[in-house]
């Protein structure tokens, strides 16, 4: 399916909506992270129970690290996190292993995706996964790959060959699980200035897009810093289907700066509104938001970035309500 095509021109919307399912199935967030029967039951409960036009798999980021060796907490209900350095030189870096797609929980997600693709038919699945460069940060650490891009630079080159090319198996290994596309999360990137942008994610991101993305096989580009409104071009060089941004980016101003057949998403903040707020004042950020982009048919009204699995339910459906 050609998920750009599909999407364009419809009514409604597409939250990046699976964590909040553990309320409903009775379930934690861990028990749903470490399988893969649980993780397609949340899928297909919030594809059957809301009007999302696409069911996105759980954005689980520690997954990918994980593959590579990168230890991970977990806590009940809580998002699993990476914890500890990796990768911290030059020689680490070069001796660092791309892992086969047996290593670590990537065969869970997999599965998980297989699960929900033969369940869910009357709509696409969407895979969650990380983009490279925020790769990188969890296995060189978020806040050192920041130093090191300019004290080792090569460094961080080393491992942006080894994520990016992990990252293409991943992704046509999701595509053969039944995947439509990938949501790939990259907000690390939306940290960097436009020239590190430029260097250390912007031409690995457009290698990856280039190597998986078909007519039926869609990336969708999520980031949700506050800088990246300055490297618009950049970003939308990079050629993906379709983009997706968070609530601190001001989204009638990137509409202005997204080519006009460029498909954007967002970005109802998750955390005061979906999360925080109330129905009430879910549908007014809803309104607010279709009034503020109502000039462009590029635009489709998702969450800022993942829904907590805390966030309630009838703020969640207040949303839906809105776009009907």
């Amino acid at each position: 399916m050609n998920v750009k095509n599909y999407l364009w021109g419809k009514r409604g919307g597409l939250p990046i909506l699976s964590f909040p399912a553990v309320q409903k199935l009775g379930i934690t967030v861990e028990e749903m992270c470490k399988s893969e029967a649980l993780a397609a039951d949340a899928m297909v409960y919030v594809a059957q129970n809301t009007a999302t036009l696409a069911a996105v798999s759980p954005m689980d980021l520690s997954l990918e690290a994980e593959a590579f060796g990168a230890a991970v907490r977990f806590a009940p209900m809580e998002v699993p996190a990476i914890t500890g350095q990796l990768v911290s030189s030059l020689e680490e870096a070069e001796a660092l292993e791309i892992p086969a797609l047996t290593a670590g929980r990537i065969p869970h997600a997999l599965e998980t995706v297989r699960l929900a693709a033969e369940r869910i038919t009357d709509k696409p699945v969407i895979a969650g996964m990380i983009g490279p460069f925020s790769l990188a940060g969890r296995l060189m650490d978020v806040t050192e790959i920041l130093y090191t891009c300019y004290d080792e630079p090569e460094a961080v080159h080393a491992v942006m060959e080894k994520t990016t090319a992990f990252l293409i198996a991943y992704a046509n290994a999701l595509r053969e699980a039944g995947a439509a596309g990938v949501m790939m999360a990259e907000p690390l990137t939306g940290i960097l200035s436009p020239d590190l942008a430029e260097e250390f994610s912007i031409p690995y991101v457009t290698k990856l897009i280039s190597a998986v993305q078909t007519e039926e096989f869609s990336v969708i580009y999520h980031n949700c810093g506050n800088s990246i409104l300055h490297m618009a071009e950049q970003l939308f060089s990079q050629g993906a289907a379709a983009y997706h941004f968070g609530n601190a980016v001001p989204l009638k101003e990137m509409l202005k700066k997204a080519p006009a057949d460029t498909l954007c998403m967002g970005n109802i903040d998750p955390v005061a509104k979906f999360s925080a707020g109330t129905p009430d004042e879910m549908k007014q950020a809803v309104a607010e938001l279709l009034e503020d982009c109502k000039e462009y048919p590029n635009f489709l009204p998702s969450s800022g970035c993942d829904i907590p699995a805390h966030a309630k339910w009838e703020n969640i459906h207040a949303f839906f309500e809105a776009l009907s």
